[in-house]
């Protein structure tokens, strides 16, 4: 099978930064908008936001379903114009519970991509693990983004424009991916299989593993993703106090983890995954509980070592899908690991303000110290390999162990 053509594959990898952009500009711009709508506090806006990541996790079921069914260059088409439309209409909202709603259906489209946009990029990639690898670099971009250009946007047109702005761009890639994408002769379901399938039971095995790890992946990215703009405000008061400054810096950060992923993208075609995974995950907790009672630029220094051993460790569930599923249902099976994985991990959102103001920051941090620990262990039930590389069709002796 040839390889996608550049400007699809690039589209796509866009599509990923679009995706977790969107759904951070909330995070990023809260403070403008609680002040805005007469919210003195800003924690007390933030539960609002999880309606988006709620979606964003429940959503990818049916669009998983859709994308193995339907068409996945369909599905990401309605993906680019969902997005943009959807953020026009919350830069539109006028109160808490108007945001809620716009920003809840925002979350609908953005579970599109990741159970078809991924399965769409890595079908015919000849290196998965370096197409994970770079796709993930594209999406924690779009984490820094949000920080970066959210900030400047805040400070010289306010919050309304940082969501108006990404929408014109996500619907001009719309048009784009729609013109260049090339057509699908036949929906993914419907092809001829690629691999051998794992047993039942080993399937099973497997998703259980990939579920929960991908659970308490999932709670800490939305813990700091949706929490590290306020906690470097906080722990650089006094230092630096200017918002486009802070959001440079938080920018920074989001971006030394999203180059740790190319690494590990490249690692992934090499190294067997559990040592892999379990190497970088065991460090997350000590990086955690050092964070907790650091301030000014020791907690900025770790902030940004644990940023990179969190984006470090995103990759390991799609690659685990790569690894053990044929491609006719890799959508579906994404689709269900996410719709669980995000639709727990949405609690991040919920409990972020209300934790944060009971009992501050250090204690969310020793609660990410605790979660880190819960995914080592379970990373370390996945089965042995003593083959590297997601190219080595171990899946057979994988069903053995």
């Amino acid at each position: 099978m040839t390889p996608l053509p550049r400007t699809t594959s690039l589209l796509l990898n866009v599509a990923h930064a679009i995706d977790h952009m969107f759904l951070l500009i909330f995070a990023t711009a809260v403070g403008a908008i609680a002040a805005d709508f007469g919210i003195a506090r800003w924690e007390d806006l933030m539960p609002y936001g999880v309606g988006a990541f709620a979606m964003f996790g429940l959503g990818s079921l049916p669009a998983g379903r859709l994308g193995d069914l339907w068409g996945r260059r369909r599905m990401m088409i309605v993906f680019f114009f969902g997005m943009g439309a959807c953020a026009l209409l919350v830069a539109l909202t006028r109160s808490a519970w108007q945001l809620a709603a716009a920003l809840t259906l925002l979350g609908v489209f953005s579970a599109i991509y990741h159970p078809v946009g991924i399965p769409m990029l890595v079908q015919r990639s000849p290196r998965p693990g370096l197409t994970i690898g770079f796709n993930g670099l594209a999406g924690n971009l779009g984490v820094a983004m949000s920080a970066l250009v959210t900030g400047a946007v805040l400070k010289y047109a306010g919050w309304k424009a940082a969501f108006a702005v990404p929408a014109v761009a996500a619907l001009a890639c719309g048009a784009l991916f729609a013109y260049a994408a090339p057509a699908e002769s036949v929906a993914p379901a419907r092809r001829a299989p690629t691999r051998a399938m794992l047993g039942k039971r080993a399937l099973a095995h497997i998703f259980a593993i990939v579920t929960v790890a991908s659970i308490s992946g999932s709670l800490l990215f939305n813990f700091t993703t949706n929490g590290n703009g306020e906690l470097l405000r906080e722990r650089l008061h006094g230092i630096i106090d200017d918002p486009a400054m802070l959001g440079v810096l938080l920018a920074l950060v989001y971006v030394g983890g999203a180059l740790a992923q190319v690494s590990v993208g490249i690692l992934l075609d090499r190294v067997p995954l559990k040592t892999l995974y379990a190497g970088i995950v065991v460090v997350q907790a000590p990086l955690f509980l050092l964070a907790a009672n650091a301030t000014g630029w020791l907690l900025y220094a770790l902030m940004f070592a644990f940023m990179i051993v969190v984006f470090g460790a995103i990759p390991f569930t799609d690659a685990m899908i790569v690894r053990y599923v044929d491609d006719r249902m890799r959508s579906r099976v994404s689709g269900m690991r996410l719709a669980v994985a995000f639709g727990v991990s949405s609690l991040a959102v919920w409990l972020l303000g209300p934790l944060v103001k009971a009992s501050g920051f250090r204690a969310l941090l020793l609660l990410m110290a605790a979660i880190a620990f819960v995914t080592f262990c379970v990373v370390m039930l996945l089965p042995r390999s003593t083959l590297g590389g997601l190219n080595a069709d171990d899946a057979a002796a994988a069903a053995g162990d």
